[in-house]
């Protein structure tokens, strides 16, 4: 029988055992203090002696298998605690077509897996553009503010094309190897903290898009700015290049006057 997460959604059996094996491989790295992922209440002590905490997401978009699109996992390692601004580096592995990774520390670079040797193979380093093509907006239609409505429809009519496959990993990956373009969670009606997870899933994303040229904001400021007070507080984010993400900042600043 499936049951309930601390983040409320309902899990199925693929997400608690992606979980289980991502903590058995943690547990044996020596330089991991603690972890913490989507699935657990609480972190788990891993190594006293370590220096890391990583708060994961095992299975991103678990949904999505049933229509047999891509999925991922997300990974943000932190030092000196779980806040945007202890954020060392993140990692994310795409499931699809290919089996891809990407590593952001001081640059952002994609890697993808060979299957004859069973390695991850360097491919490039990722740098997105000063502006994109494409829009992942995400939330229910009805329940966005109007203003980002406006802001969204405005993004259409200068050309923007719709890439949203409702997976983060999936939605952010493309826009990432395209150069730039826009990934908006925002703040709604029925969910005015925004729906995805600080920890687990925007701090991470933040750091890879801040560390290949581009920004990820809040709507107000940058997201690794955000502290956390639970380990699945959630916040509105968007991510993307330049030019998408100063139309944000300029919307929502906009909208409180």
């Amino acid at each position: 029988m499936d049951s309930q997460n601390s983040s409320g959604d309902i899990q199925v059996k693929l997400d608690v055992i992606s979980d289980e094996i991502v903590e058995k491989h943690l547990c044996k790295v020596s330089s991991v203090i603690e972890i913490i992922s989507e699935e657990k209440a609480e972190p788990v002590r891993v190594n006293e002696s370590g220096k890391y905490y990583v708060a994961y997401d095992p299975l991103d978009g678990s949904s999505l298998i049933d229509v047999n699109l891509s999925v991922g996992s997300i990974f943000g390692i932190y030092k000196g605690g779980y806040s945007g601004e202890n954020v060392v580096a993140a990692v994310y592995v795409v499931y699809g077509p290919r089996v891809e990774m990407v590593v952001a520390r001081d640059t952002v670079e994609l890697f993808r897996l060979n299957e004859k040797t069973g390695v991850f193979d360097f491919v490039k380093e990722l740098r997105l553009n000063e502006k994109g093509k494409i829009l992942a907006p995400g939330g229910t239609q009805k329940e966005w503010y109007p203003f980002h409505k406006e802001m969204i429809d405005n993004l259409f009519k200068e050309g923007y094309r719709l890439r949203y496959s409702g997976g983060m990993v999936p939605d952010l990956h493309q826009i990432l190897l395209k150069g730039g373009g826009l990934f908006a969670y925002p703040a709604t009606n029925d969910k005015p903290k925004g729906k995805l997870r600080k920890l687990f899933e925007v701090f991470p994303f933040a750091y890879v898009y801040n560390k290949a040229g581009g920004l990820a904001v809040d709507g107000f400021k940058s997201l690794l700015e955000l502290d956390s007070q639970n380990y699945h507080d959630t916040t509105p984010c968007f991510f993307g290049s330049n030019y998408e993400i100063t139309k944000v900042l300029q919307t929502y600043e906009g909208a409180k006057k």
